[in-house]
């Protein structure tokens, strides 16, 4: 099996030309980290996804429309997006020689062409991706103060500015339209009906509609300008929230999935805080002022209820949300507790059956959902009190203005028009307070639905922005530990302690222990999935905290211990780290693994459907489904632990021939209790408690251990 070149240009055109810019502009990115967790299509990177591609190596970008003559000199170097999905590198272009210098990546990656202008705009679609390098700041430039649009949540605020600044805009002018009906009535009463003044009337009445005319539009640009920046809010955050949990150190990895997936799921709380009634009700309470301050100019004892009518909501609002911040807490503790309870429910239905456990389950399960259930009915209750109270008191204030206008009309201090209009504008000023109240009800879930999104965003991820690794176009395959120690988090017993040998590339080892003597930790160290307490894991002579995630384990093939598939077909499963995989290496690595003969017989073939983590599969099917994944990629290092643990002799006898050939000047280290997959090994180590016991060559340490010569760690 060969490494193509579809695999070597992984990401498309998109990454070929990002890298060229990268090297114009001397910035440090390998392919594997330009695209490593990146959503891609088909295994491209599209023009959506670029913008967070380039920012890995620091360059922000912008996607135009914009004809070949009007680029400026000083934007280029930039992408142009060419006809039959390709696209080049700009680097000039000269106007007096009509001739333009040109990087076609599938040509030639370093050479730069010069091609006439016309030429190129034959092929050209209009679109253009500008890229600019980003100030990299270093250390003798310490940032003064922590920037709060470093925030996950307001930066990506802070992107729609322009939309919200249009949005305040919209509402005031809203707000002022607002008042022009309650002057057009009291103007009728006041002046138009006692003095029979009927062109008054139809001026004014033009005028009103004009006015409502304008609101009607207004109104719904400012829905639709609302709209869309939640909308893209939702998505910018729903991205990053994603990526940050893939991204997750293990180390940091919460106890419960469950519970975790109920924490991130919270975010449809803020979502819908967010949503137009809270834009609209923030918006609009300034303007309660303004109100007010009309209702004092027709007539000030008229404003008295409403500053009573406010602060009494305000009050009663306020009192109640301590109570509501502790239900809301404590609703979604609860939450999470029941979603983890229904999560590993599901994923073990087969052993909870056989053992009859759904007693216990079902017991934990009604007891956290009467729990919830007396919690959301307080939290109704409490929310349907400051909602109806809030009614009643804008009612109330308006009945009190109506009884104060009343006495003023009698006193002459008054018109009739007046107090219509005064009536008219109270239930304007008092409208925005009863919905800020009403927001302060919900208010709570979504404050706990942040903070408990900020403890997610601010764990450790295993690609921290502005990281600088070491790129290794392709792995050897030495590995070393360097008197390596290592504890599980939350576990105070070492699990590797002092461990300390090397493997040189090409080399066969098995290694050998107890459960629990630390072998598959081992294997994690490799992958990097956890990082030593002391000591150093290094590969091809480099610590492997300076090699990029990424690009370590895309050379390395693992068959862990615990076969984990997806839903989807049996392909999709093989090429999970290849998704430009050919028919040719699918087709290998199916050989490779025992999986033909199965694949052949089957109706679908290679579309046949796994099922859920693989259960219509079974146990040594999904074992030879692990082993074609780990060698689709023709990796330098083999990582095998239990490969053949659910096979039948036959099968283990014809994988364990493939892996000898395939194997070859690779390095393969074997985790097994199996004497039968020794053969695959030169060279033995045994590992108990954590501590190497024996390192040499296979026929050495077999012999001492039938002799009793190797101890153990107790």
């Amino acid at each position: 099996m060969s490494t193509t070149a579809a695999s070597e240009n992984r990401g498309g055109i998109l990454v070929d030309c990002l890298l060229i810019i990268c090297k114009h502009h001397d910035r440090a990115l390998s392919r594997e980290s330009a695209i490593a967790g990146l959503p891609l299509e088909k295994g491209i990177l599209t023009p959506s996804v670029f913008p967070r591609s380039a920012k890995r190596a620091d360059l922000s970008s912008r996607f135009s429309n914009t004809a070949l003559h009007s680029i400026l000199p000083e934007m280029l170097p930039a992408i142009l997006i060419l006809k039959k999905d390709n696209a080049c590198v700009l680097l000039e272009i000269n106007q007096e020689s009509k001739t333009a210098k040109v990087i076609f990546p599938q040509i030639n990656s370093s050479k730069a062409l010069t091609v006439p202008i016309s030429k190129l705009e034959s092929g050209y679609t209009g679109n253009v991706i500008y890229v600019k390098p980003e100030l990299q700041f270093d250390k003798r430039a310490p940032e003064i103060k922590q920037l709060k649009e470093r925030h996950w949540f307001w930066s990506v605020i802070k992107d729609n500015r322009r939309i919200y600044r249009d949005v305040i805009l919209s509402a005031i002018m809203i707000n002022l339209f607002a008042i022009a009906m309650p002057l057009f009535i009291m103007n009728v009463y006041d002046r138009v009906v006692p003095n029979h003044a009927t062109d008054t009337l139809w001026v004014l009445s033009a005028g009103v509609f004009l006015v409502l005319c304008s609101d009607l539009v207004l109104k719904l640009m400012r829905s639709w300008f609302i709209d869309l920046a939640a909308s893209r809010a939702d998505i910018k955050l729903s991205s990053s929230i994603m990526e940050r949990v893939l991204g997750m150190k293990l180390v940091n990895r919460p106890a419960s999935s469950g519970s975790f997936a109920s924490n991130v799921q919270s975010f449809e709380s803020i979502r819908s805080f967010i949503g137009s009634m809270t834009v609209v009700s923030l918006v609009d309470l300034p303007f309660v002022a303004f109100f007010a301050i009309i209702i004092a100019i027709i007539g000030w004892p008229l404003v008295l209820p409403i500053l009573f009518g406010a602060t009494l909501i305000l009050l009663y609002a306020l009192s109640a949300q301590s109570k509501m911040h502790k239900l809301s807490e404590d609703s979604m503790r609860a939450g999470a507790m029941r979603n983890a309870t229904l999560v590993e429910s599901i994923s073990n239905i087969e052993t909870l059956k056989c053992f009859g456990g759904e007693s216990k389950i079902q017991s934990i399960w009604e007891k956290t959902t009467q729990f919830l259930s007396r919690n959301t009915s307080q939290m109704r209750l409490i929310a349907s009190s400051i909602t109806s109270g809030a009614q009643w008191v804008q009612h109330s204030v308006a009945v009190c203005i109506i009884i104060i206008g009343v006495y003023m009309i009698i006193d002459g201090q008054l018109t009739q028009g007046g107090l219509i209009a005064a009536y008219l504008l109270s239930s304007r000023a008092m409208a925005p307070i009863s919905q800020a109240a009403g927001l302060l009800s919900q208010y709570h879930n979504a404050a706990t639905a942040m903070q408990s999104l900020n403890d997610l965003m601010e764990r450790p991820v295993e690609r921290p922005a502005g990281k600088n690794w070491v790129s290794r176009p392709r792995l050897k395959g030495d590995i070393e530990f360097k008197n390596v120690s290592f504890r599980y988090p939350d576990d105070e017993r070492l699990a590797l302690s002092r461990v300390s040998f090397k493997i040189k590339a090409g080399e066969h080892v098995a290694i050998l222990g107890r459960n629990g003597s630390g072998k598959s930790t081992l294997e994690k160290l490799i992958l990097g999935l956890y990082e030593p307490e002391s000591g150093a894991v290094l590969v091809d002579g480099v610590d492997i905290r300076q090699i990029d995630p990424a690009e370590l384990r895309r050379d390395i093939g693992y068959v862990p211990q615990d076969i984990a598939l997806f839903f989807g077909s049996l392909k999709d499963n093989i090429i999970t780290s290849s998704s430009n995989a050919t028919d040719e290496e699918i087709i290998q690595s199916a050989n490779i693994s025992g999986l033909a003969p199965f694949i052949n017989a089957h109706p679908a073939g290679f579309d046949m459907p796994v099922g859920e983590k693989g259960q219509l599969l079974s146990g040594g099917q999904r074992q030879a489904v692990a082993i074609a994944r780990a060698v689709i990629n023709n990796p330098p290092l083999l990582l095998l632990d239990e490969p053949t643990g659910s096979l039948d002799h036959s099968s283990e006898e014809y994988i364990k021939q493939n892996l000898q050939t395939f194997g070859q000047n690779k390095t393969m280290i074997i985790i097994t209790h199996r004497t039968s997959l020794l053969a695959l090994a030169d060279r033995i180590i045994v590992i108990d408690g954590g501590m190497i016991m024996a390192d040499g060559p296979k026929n050495d340490v077999m012999e001492a251990l039938r002799q009793g010569r190797v101890g153990s760690a107790s």
